[in-house]
């Protein structure tokens, strides 16, 4: 039966297991596997991407297959073709499909009507392929994950709703400091809740940064406008403006706190030069680990 990661939901019960294989990958980071020879993994994106794109078909390449991107306006998805249809046709080409989607609903589509894995490379929802990366850089920093205590500030997006579900999962707490009518997804906030029941963590959510920031073990923020929020930049700015990620703030974390950031970073914005560049940062090892997580995620798909 195959297989799909459209959430974090969907690496319930192995998500360390992939973070720890990924660190496997990053010490053997050219080791070819004879099984992959000849698979393809085909790549849809709807958003500009970095990291995504490139980890994914670097990843692919190393394992020893092939990725092909592909980009809706060449395709005939483009042109009013179904998504199901699209998924249909795939299927019999390539091995595996990610998907970079405006709507969540999208992605779920497109797994349904797929016979092959689908990977979600983020869509308005969730982005489950950067927490892999993310937990990975963590346990390389701090040795564990369990009864640590992450805090995240800002927009409560699709990286908060995953950030909040893989801390539970992983034993770690999480809080949530984002200004009100911004929170993260109040069903996925119920799911990581249940959770948190069967792992012992803590979940809280605050509009008050000082307070989600205090006693942190890991450091966490994102854009305060995503990807087609254009918008309500100028309003966003200004109500995001106390969530700054700065000097001040992270002085309520730990002293050996750990900052991360899942890129592009609008420095003077969401996190200051300082913190971004500073002793703490490791967002430069963690958008590194994308590569190795995607390998990580793509075995377990494909095994």
């Amino acid at each position: 039966m195959k297989r799909d990661i459209i959430s974090v939901l969907d690496m319930k019960d192995d998500l360390e297991e992939i973070i720890d294989l990924s660190i496997k990958f990053k010490k053997q980071r050219y080791e070819q596997f004879p099984e992959y020879v000849n698979h393809v993994l085909g790549m849809i994106f709807e958003k500009p991407s970095t990291r995504t794109r490139i980890s994914l078909e670097t990843a692919m390449t190393q394992l020893g297959g092939h990725a092909i991107y592909l980009n809706p306006n060449d395709m005939q998805i483009g042109r009013g073709e179904t998504i199901g249809d699209t998924a249909k046709v795939l299927s019999g080409f390539v091995d595996v499909i990610s998907y970079r989607a405006f709507k969540h609903e999208n992605v779920l589509e497109l797994a349904r009507n797929a016979s092959v894995p689908v990977i979600n490379a983020l869509d308005d929802m969730e982005h489950p392929v950067q927490m892999v990366a993310d937990f990975m850089t963590v346990k390389e920093r701090k040795g564990h994950l369990d009864g640590l205590k992450v805090s995240y500030v800002g927009d409560g997006n699709n990286v908060a709703n995953s950030l909040i579900l893989s801390s539970v999962i992983l034993g770690s707490d999480i809080s949530i400091g984002c200004p009100k009518g911004y929170e993260p997804n109040r069903k996925l906030v119920e799911a990581a809740t249940k959770i948190s029941k069967e792992t012992g963590t803590h979940i809280e959510i605050t509009d008050d940064p000082v307070k989600a920031m205090e006693n942190a073990d890991v450091v966490y923020t994102d854009v305060w406008v995503s990807m087609g929020e254009e918008k309500e930049r100028e309003q966003k700015e200004k109500i995001f403006l106390k969530y700054q990620v700065n000097e001040q703030l992270v002085s309520h974390a730990n002293k050996d706190y750990l900052f991360l950031h899942c890129l592009p970073a609008h420095r003077g914005l969401e996190v200051t030069g300082e913190v971004m560049e500073g002793v703490h940062s490791a967002v430069f090892d963690e958008a590194e680990n994308r590569l190795h997580t995607a390998k990580g995620i793509l075995k377990t798909l494909l095994q």
